[in-house]
């Protein structure tokens, strides 16, 4: 591993393109690589077995010892800790009922994220 987290997200999705883009403009310390989840021949090892169909269903991170891997919301709170810009919304992401609320929220607007951008050719899909 390099040391870093890697992200794998659904590269398709224009939603998602930008929000790593976003992600990357935080990302100071280069602390997260980003990857394609479509592409399964980039997929990083991990202990935790990365299924490709919940890869698209959610944005995953993979932690940088190969050892854990992070769904949704799961994944953001996994960020915040990281990437200096998120650490003043770090400790707000664990108040007693976020867990709940902010995963229910995540996959809302995972499932709706075609919705939210367009896709340029309107191919989005999930396989």
């Amino acid at each position: 591993m390099s040391g870093r987290a890697i992200l794998l997200f659904d590269g398709a999705c224009a939603f998602c393109r930008r929000s790593v883009s976003i992600l990357k403009r935080l990302d100071w310390l280069g602390r997260v690589e980003c990857r394609d989840a479509r592409d399964v021949a980039t997929l990083p090892h991990c202990d935790e077995p990365l299924d490709p169909d919940k890869l698209l269903e959610e944005m995953h991170l993979v932690t940088p010892d190969g050892r854990r891997a992070h769904a949704g919301y799961r994944a953001i709170r996994w960020l915040a800790w990281r990437l200096p810009p998120l650490w003043p919304l770090a400790p707000l992401l664990y108040l007693p009922g976020a867990l709940w609320l902010g995963s229910r929220l995540y996959r809302r607007i995972a499932r709706n994220r075609f919705k939210l951008i367009p896709c340029e050719h309107g191919a989005c899909r999930l396989r």
